[in-house]
């Protein structure tokens, strides 16, 4: 007796590419568009103003805020702590969040002590730029600009005369980093924070040195 087996086609599911939306100016953005270079994975930039009128980040994150990344099955995923962790699990090439727990959790306070720059300068540069000079808080703002000297002689002190901020190799903790305080050099250039801390200096320019900092420099205001 002679079985016949019938083959099922197997169908191929079609992906679209990962898409990443954001600004060309966000810090938090170019965070993980860092990770991605550095992972060597493949991310389609699509530009985002969220300040326009016609915005329409909040159609795909609630919050109204970039970067949102679009998966290559369609999902949204946010914020930029979230990105680069899921970024940094889609491919073993150059690891940057290490994976025991306690290392993971060094790292990932340095990504919170960064992205506390970030916040608190974005919150003090909305201040003057988009309230009304009558409505402006001179005490909101120093609180802001008080948080960012807290943070930044908080990092001097745990990178010591250390080559990078965590290990003896760059992980997330020095890409964060290497993002808050290039977000002050573009943004709040009468913070002297080069002169002040020589060894966040030096550590910045060795990530300068890297393709993935290059890169994403952001243009001139």
């Amino acid at each position: 007796m002679r079985l016949e087996v019938q083959q099922t086609p197997i169908r191929m599911a079609i992906l679209d590419p990962m898409k990443l939306i954001g600004s060309l100016t966000s810090p938090y953005v170019r965070k993980v568009r860092i990770v991605f270079n550095e992972k060597k994975l493949d991310v389609d930039l699509e530009l985002e103003n969220v300040w326009a009128a016609d915005t329409k980040i909040s159609a795909i994150n609630p919050l109204g805020k970039v970067p949102c990344l679009i998966s290559d099955d369609g999902e949204a995923i946010y914020d930029s702590r979230v990105i680069a962790e899921y970024a940094d699990g889609l491919s073993p090439v150059s690891r940057l969040i290490p994976t025991e727990n306690r290392e993971r959790a060094a790292v990932k306070t340095w990504e919170a002590l960064a992205d506390g720059i970030m916040d608190a300068g974005i919150l003090a540069r909305l201040e003057r730029t988009l309230r009304p000079a009558e409505q402006q808080s001179q005490t909101w703002y120093d609180r802001q600009m008080g948080k960012i000297d807290a943070a930044l002689r908080e990092m001097s002190e745990q990178l010591g005369e250390n080559a990078w901020c965590h290990g003896n190799q760059m992980t997330l903790a020095d890409i964060a980093v290497g993002c808050a305080i290039g977000y002050l050099l573009f943004r709040f250039p009468e913070v002297k924070w080069q002169a002040q801390y020589p060894n966040l200096d030096r550590l910045y320019q060795k990530l300068l040195q890297r393709p993935s900092f290059m890169e994403t420099i952001p243009p001139a205001a």
